[in-house]
């Protein structure tokens, strides 16, 4: 599909935006912002206003001179320096081109023109900013062409949030931290995380976790200098658990000596995503030092399933796991399931769920698949094929219905690009077993210290709220030759934030 585009003058700032609603509708598409000899779409735009802006549109088919035309106002008064009113145009463009491409092809966006990875922190901000209820979900509505049903999923989750963490917007004093350990059994072909199979790389891994311990503790020595506490730790990767028993006990000794006042941390998880990583002496060590929030995740529970994305465990491995790391205490456990996986429709994730129902995690997180670029299934896809978007719709339906039915509430939601179906990953819990971490680095309202390799650091600043980001190596290698000067940075930016 051929569309130009007309009436842009200053296209650059409109295109990113145009693209990502153009994928929504064609798998296989070329926006062009310069004349061509032959295009099957044609979008001319006009813009002008100063107080009020104005947008209208008309999209023409070539072949049948068919034509659909959409318009759009915003009030630009409030909105005082240019970036701001760019904002503006920009949305309303994208309103405009959103709604000509529904009209032409008929097929509906449940998130409008929102695109982002972070849709749930939209409506806190407007809540914050003194909008009603009913005010900003007028403005989901008719704004941003959110629908009726993905609003009020949002406005669940912000009510589960402020109950879970009812001091949420006062938390830019503390940070929460989270560890990478970027060793897994084996590379799943869905994920496009720093993971890489930890067979053969003894030596590797002893390099990393001294780089490890060195940087834990000198975040940790920052910390108890600046009188900052820790909300939430979080260790991810890759799978924690790859590593030995006796190096996981190593480091959440570090843990506990380098951070401070760990009696105050509200949380600590550590995924354990690989059954095939769990042994009785990792859930002892866990046992240990008193962390009881685990992930194991099965993804689904279709055997064929499991061998054709890369994952080495069986159906009856997740099952025995769980089973064993409830006999050893562990009481609060979360599950990730993902639809859309390979060669699954409605039939194999109704099959997945009824087994989930079986073990009764204390949450479970729904993703939808993403064709993530640097995966392998994105880089084969004709090998990994796909339920198409009414399918996957119908599945989400079904984890929807048996979350409620189960009673399990959504607590924090996020979007990604190439989602399947354009829908969304989202957590479910039982009331009282949601992540904080998870609401944390969800809603940004602190800053989130990365650790680790391919650890990426968000810092909040806790009065403006601006964002700065900072990211150690994927590699190990490169980690591993450089983690001083990298904790070095971290260090200085910590600094500027929290003088």
């Amino acid at each position: 599909m051929r569309i130009q585009v007309y009436g842009l003058y200053n296209a650059e700032p409109f295109q990113r935006p145009l693209e990502v609603i153009t994928g929504l509708f064609f798998e296989e598409y070329e926006l062009l912002f310069e004349p061509v000899a032959a295009a099957d779409l044609v979008v001319t735009f006009s813009l002008h206003g100063e107080e009020t802006g104005i947008v209208t549109g008309m999209l023409i088919e070539t072949a049948s001179s068919r034509e659909w035309k959409g318009e759009y106002r915003v009030d630009l008064r409030p909105y005082l320096s240019e970036k701001e009113r760019l904002k503006q145009w920009k949305n309303a463009v994208s309103h405009v081109y959103l709604t000509l491409f529904q009209q032409y092809t008929g097929l509906v966006q449940p998130w409008g023109i929102l695109t982002g990875v972070r849709p749930v922190k939209l409506l806190h901000q407007h809540l914050r900013s003194g909008l009603t209820k009913v005010e900003a979900h007028r403005t989901l509505r008719e704004d941003y062409l959110v629908a009726e049903e993905k609003i009020q999923l949002m406005q669940d989750i912000v009510d589960r949030q402020l109950t879970v963490v009812p001091d949420l917007y006062d938390l830019a004093h503390e940070v929460s931290i989270y560890i990478g350990i970027p060793f897994c059994p084996t590379k799943c072909a869905y994920c496009t995380f720093p993971a890489y199979a930890i067979n053969g790389r003894q030596g590797s891994v002893d390099s990393f976790l001294s780089r490890l311990h060195y940087e834990m503790q000198a975040v940790g020595q920052f910390l108890k200098e600046r009188g900052v506490n820790i909300t939430t730790i979080y260790y991810g990767g890759g799978t924690p658990t790859s590593i030995t028993a006796e190096e996981m006990d190593a480091l959440y000794e570090t843990m506990y000596e380098s951070f401070p006042n760990m009696e105050r941390v509200r949380e600590i998880t550590v995924e354990a995503g690989r059954p095939d990583t769990i042994t009785p002496e990792k859930l002892n060590v866990l046992k240990k030092w008193k962390i009881d929030r685990i992930s194991i995740n099965p993804q689904s529970y279709i055997q064929e399933t499991l061998q054709a994305i890369g994952r080495h465990h069986t159906v009856d491995e997740t099952m025995e796991k769980f089973h064993l790391a409830r006999q050893m205490g562990m009481n609060n456990i979360n599950m990730d399931l993902i639809i859309g996986l390979p060669g699954e429709g409605i039939e194999e994730f109704n099959y997945t769920l009824a087994e989930t129902e079986k073990l009764m995690p204390e949450s479970l997180t729904v993703h939808t698949l993403s064709f993530k670029r640097a995966s392998e299934m994105t880089k084969n896809k004709e090998k990994y094929k796909v339920a198409d978007r009414e399918e996957i719709s119908e599945m989400m339906k079904s984890a929807q219905n048996w979350t409620k039915r189960n009673g399990y509430v959504p607590y924090y939601l996020y979007r990604q690009k190439n989602i399947l179906g354009n829908l969304e990953n989202v957590g479910y819990a039982l009331p009282g077993k949601e992540s904080i971490y998870n609401i944390m680095i969800m809603e940004e309202q602190q800053s989130i210290i990365g650790l680790g390799c391919g650890a990426s650091s968000k810092f909040v600043h806790p009065k403006t709220r601006a964002i700065t980001r900072f990211a150690n190596p994927k590699e190990p290698k490169v980690y591993n030759e450089n983690f001083v000067h990298y904790t070095e940075e971290k260090l200085k930016m910590m600094d500027q934030l929290f003088q």
